[in-house]
């Protein structure tokens, strides 16, 4: 497995700029190891919802986790507000770092992620493949 770890600043896309580095890193079996920070706004798509649910105002981030490759991003993060009530979703773009966000990446070296189209769910699904190390 080899690591990276990341810090985002005020005012940074978090979805924005974990596809970025993806695509930097050419990141083909990525994955969230931990992540920890604050936002300032949060968009999500909640379980079986089809909408964004825009929230604004200031949360601390208590969890992300999910897979990166360069055919796509599935990340879910968790939320707590200022009176300690706890949310989370699919991450969408617009979810904006209020102080910090620090993460770290790992990446499987010996796997292929690939997101390919599924008949049966109607979403672009994870397609494993291991990779020959010899």
């Amino acid at each position: 497995m080899k690591t990276w770890a990341v810090r985002l600043h005020p005012g940074q896309d978090l979805r924005q700029e974990l596809t970025k580095f993806t695509q930097e890193q050419r990141l083909q079996s990525g994955f969230i190891v931990t992540a920890v920070g604050s936002l300032q706004e949060a968009h999500l798509r909640f379980a079986n919802g089809n909408t964004a649910q825009i929230f604004i105002e200031k949360f601390e981030l208590v969890a992300l986790s999910g897979t990166l490759s360069l055919t796509g991003l599935h990340l879910h993060l968790v939320l707590a507000n200022d009176r300690g009530q706890v949310m989370g979703g699919h991450l969408l773009e617009g979810c904006l770092i209020y102080t910090t966000a620090e993460i770290v990446i790992g990446t499987a070296e010996n796997l292929l992620f690939k997101r390919i189209p599924d008949a049966m769910t109607g979403f672009s699904e994870l397609m494993i493949t291991p990779i020959n190390s010899n």
